[in-house]
């Protein structure tokens, strides 16, 4: 875009301006209309209209006023760079690296990936009014420092494509399970975007390990997606799924791109970890043959990229199935003063608590699981689960394997 106004305007400095005015107004008016049907076009038609004004009010001059009136709406349009989709090439836009990372990802999944404010709070673990803060920052120092909307060029790729896959990750989870009471339980519109754009940085960076990790975790959750509702309405665990109703040809794809980067020998990143877990629960043919000291393991190696209290959870449901829902409370417990707003930690809780024949607390666990849970089908998967405890002296050793959480 800068390239394009230089050469109508015949000043850098007036380019630069434009297009970084263009991108500001992008960040207040997107989140309220929506993204226009093509981003590229509304952000050089904007930022041409900035240019004009400013030639206007700053030099007033006959032939600036020429040359001003001489910009056609029929123009060429402008070059693409190194990304041809233009949702793809706005989300690389807007994940800048002069902006926090928290921040950039919040903005980018406001702006372009729709998700309300509420939304991503819940994607983070925050409440509402911090997360707001946070987006109203990220706005003011785009237009504090003038950061200026540039189309990325193949060597911008790099530096930012964790920010941009962290967005994607997101994006897919609210698809999902998603997190309001007022939208579908699965949003296949996410997953199948958050999807289709994985693929596109696939094409472009095929020597990532990291963008093949997260497409093959996308892959091998969503083969899952048609036997992860029930007829009813409720949430169907890992534990209780029909998989013969899973994708195959989707757990191929992500089997393949797994094995694939192992074969590289290099060591995984975040993505492809979490990756080989799901290729591990997707390549049982039913759940009592799960790998689980396998899945302990790789759980290992991710705590020592991601020591976050998500995936010490996840890790505990693993051990349960190794060492006894004893030994996995006992980890679990540790992380209440960090997940104790976070409603899977009250359903992992609750899970391992009815194993140990301790009822009346594993109801106290389920109801304030179910109150802090918004998605209405894993509210009634809980609510049944709940409903279905015995008194402590009839209740028998059941066992529950809870669904990983991770992300969530």
């Amino acid at each position: 875009m800068v390239a394009s106004l230089t050469r109508r305007f015949s000043d850098l400095d007036i380019a630069e301006d434009a297009a970084g005015e263009a991108f500001a107004i992008a960040v207040e008016r997107w989140p309220a209309d929506g993204v226009p049907p093509n981003p590229g076009a509304w952000l050089t038609t904007t930022a041409n209209r900035k240019a004009i004004d400013r030639i206007r009010r700053e030099h007033k001059r006959d032939d600036k006023h020429r040359e001003a009136l001489m910009v056609l709406d029929d123009d060429p349009l402008e070059p693409v760079g190194a990304i041809d989709d233009d949702r793809l090439r706005l989300i690389f836009t807007c994940c800048h690296p002069a902006l926090a990372m928290e921040a950039r990802m919040a903005l980018t999944l406001r702006m372009v990936g729709g998700l309300t404010v509420p939304e991503i709070a819940r994607a983070f673990l925050v409440q509402e009014a911090t997360m707001g803060r946070r987006i109203t920052r990220a706005k003011d120092k785009i237009r504090a420092a003038r950061i200026p909307y540039r189309v990325p060029s193949t060597e911008d790729l790099p530096a930012r494509v964790s920010g941009v896959l962290a967005v994607l990750f997101l994006l897919f989870n609210e698809g999902y399970l998603a997190t309001g009471p007022d939208t579908d339980p699965i949003r296949h519109e996410l997953t199948a975007e958050a999807i289709r754009l994985a693929r596109l940085i696939r094409a472009l960076m095929p020597a990532d390990g990291e963008v093949a990790g997260l497409l093959a975790l996308m892959l091998l959750t969503e083969a899952r997606r048609h036997a992860r509702m029930s007829a009813s309405g409720e949430l169907v665990t890992l534990t209780e799924q029909d998989r013969g109703a899973w994708d195959s040809a989707l757990i191929a794809e992500g089997h393949h791109l797994v094995r694939e980067r192992l074969a590289t020998g290099v060591a995984p990143g975040r993505y492809q970890l979490l990756a080989a877990i799901n290729a591990v629960h997707t390549s049982a043919g039913d759940v009592r043959d799960t790998d689980w000291s396998q899945v302990v393991a790789l759980y290992d190696q991710l705590v020592s990229l991601d020591p976050s209290p998500i995936v010490a959870l996840n890790r505990a449901i693993a051990v349960a199935e190794i060492d006894g829902p004893d030994v996995a409370l006992a980890l679990v417990d540790r992380l209440d003063d960090r997940l104790a707003e976070y409603h899977a930690y009250h359903a992992t809780r609750a899970d391992l608590l009815r194993r140990l024949g301790r009822s009346q607390e594993s109801r106290a666990a389920y109801d304030r699981a179910i109150d802090l849970s918004g998605n209405t089908a894993e509210a009634a998967y809980l609510t049944r689960r709940r409903d279905q405890l015995a008194p402590p002296s009839r209740e028998s050793g059941v066992i529950v394997l809870s669904e990983p959480w991770e992300g969530r």
